[in-house]
């Protein structure tokens, strides 16, 4: 059975509580100087890994996902709380899903649907899912860059990436809305433990992803004022966008990324056509459709071509991954369609794409490597309103799990009979703060590891 670990002390035999292990979501805001970090690091290696060489892949559902509409559907209560969608069986005997993910269904027993799982949280500005709900109130992704730094220490790919759809799409622009500030809001949560830790957004303008190839022969790296006037450019840039708060720690990261070629992981173009075409989401609506609703204003069709990046950049060494797919707010109150109208677009795409993920990933060997998770920031009412729509919901909350060495094909937990809260035990944010920490980490190492700051974990 897949075990949520919990961070509460249970002690074990080797003298250390699970407090003591997991104490994850106490970094200190006090900075710690990138050469002791680089030491640190070199130390770690000596004395074994601190990482398990697996990744995580956040796919946020921003806006707040139903609970019903995914993968709850309890199509055995009244009408105006069963799923709107009705409901699809999975492989898994008795267990269904919410009608707009067959494919998904399909795969149900490579999967772990949490049904009692509550982030506590009814606004979109708190994004206690996507932190775990570690007290410093940062992203997960940014917490394991602070413990294992900001570059893998072999490709040099940054180690706390976002994908939005902006990544995948240069020249896209999409229309602005609340979930645009909440974005920003999150990107600068990201940024408080020191900018080198922050999400790497390889959106962030054409230039600063192209300057990440450099073309200087290989043999002229030898020479480091040749590789300072080759890097002014991208340090302006990087300077502008506050990505790096110091020099050192600039000129140790871009030479890493610029050496060992990781711009490429970031080129679509250099993906197999079949594959592109196997991820592809674009077909399935047209942006013009969602666009005129304005709680949607943000979703994309490019999901698909998301999570495909998202596979490169695994594949690359980057441990965490947060890709954003907007839109899941459905009110229906005239920002968005009426009868949650807006699932019709917003599930087949992350059914086809979430299951081109888990098919590529498995093809490729990298499903005990990687884990999958989905949720948002809350879940929906399970009465619908007057409109047809859900409202926000702190009770219950999405959560979808897929490989990382973890035990699959299983439901863990059970709501009540309107799916409006756990009705055994519970799941908070915590839980999944620990529970991902423990797959990407040897918490026993990092523990033991001399100049690990013990305010990390």
């Amino acid at each position: 059975m897949l075990t949520l670990l919990d961070p509460f002390p249970v002690r074990h035999c080797q003298g250390y509580s699970r407090r003591e292990l997991l104490q994850i979501g106490s970094l200190a805001l006090g900075g710690l100087a990138l050469a002791d970090l680089f030491r640190w690091r070199a130390r770690a290696a000596e004395a074994g890994r601190l990482t398990k060489d697996r990744s995580v892949v956040l796919l946020f559902l921003q806006g707040g996902p139903s609970q019903i509409e995914t993968f709850d559907p309890k199509m055995a209560a009244p009408e105006g709380i069963r799923s709107i969608f009705g409901e699809v069986k999975t492989v898994l005997p008795g267990v269904t899903f919410g009608g707009t993910f067959p494919k998904l269904a399909a795969l149900a027993d490579r999967l772990a649907v949490v049904r009692s799982f509550a982030s506590g949280n009814a606004d979109h500005q708190n994004y206690v899912s996507v932190a775990g709900g570690n007290s410093l109130k940062v992203p997960l992704g940014t917490l394991y860059a602070r413990v294992v730094g900001a570059n893998h220490p072999r490709t040099g790919i940054p180690t706390n990436t976002l994908v939005t759809p902006e990544a995948v799409a240069s020249d896209l622009k999409l229309p602005q809305n609340f979930e645009t500030q909440s974005l920003q809001k999150l990107v600068a949560a990201s940024q408080s433990l020191g900018a080198g830790y922050g999400f790497f957004d390889p959106s962030g303008g054409g230039p600063l992803r192209q300057d990440l190839e450099l073309q200087v022969p290989r043999e002229r790296f030898d020479d480091r004022r040749q590789l300072l006037r080759q890097l002014d450019g991208f340090q302006r840039r990087l300077d502008a966008t506050r990505v790096f708060e110091s020099v050192s720690a600039y000129e140790q990261r871009a030479y890493e990324v610029v050496v060992r070629g990781v711009a490429q992981a970031f080129d679509l173009s250099r993906e197999d056509p079949r594959t592109v075409a196997r991820y592809d989401t674009s077909s399935l609506f047209g942006l013009d459709e969602v666009h005129k609703w304005g709680d949607m204003r943000r979703s994309s069709n490019l999901l698909g071509k998301q999570l495909l990046l998202a596979r490169r950049l695994v594949e690359a060494g980057c441990g965490f991954v947060t890709v954003m797919d907007a839109g899941w707010d459905m009110h229906s109150n005239g920002n968005s369609p009426k009868g949650l109208a807006g699932m019709k677009w917003l599930g087949p795409q992350v059914d086809h794409a979430v299951s081109a993920f888990l098919e590529d990933l498995r093809e490729r060997g990298l499903s005990e490597q990687v884990l999958l998770v989905i949720t948002g920031e809350m879940g929906r009412t399970p009465k619908v309103n007057k409109d047809g729509g859900r409202d926000h919901w702190a009770n219950l909350t999405p959560l979808l799990l897929a490989g990382g060495g973890l035990k699959m094909g299983q439901v863990v937990g059970t709501s009540d009979r309107q799916a409006g809260a756990p009705a055994g035990d519970q799941y908070t944010p915590a839980n999944l703060l620990a529970t991902v920490m423990h797959t990407l980490l040897d918490i026993n190492l990092v523990r033991v590891t001399r100049d690990v700051p013990q305010n990390v974990l």
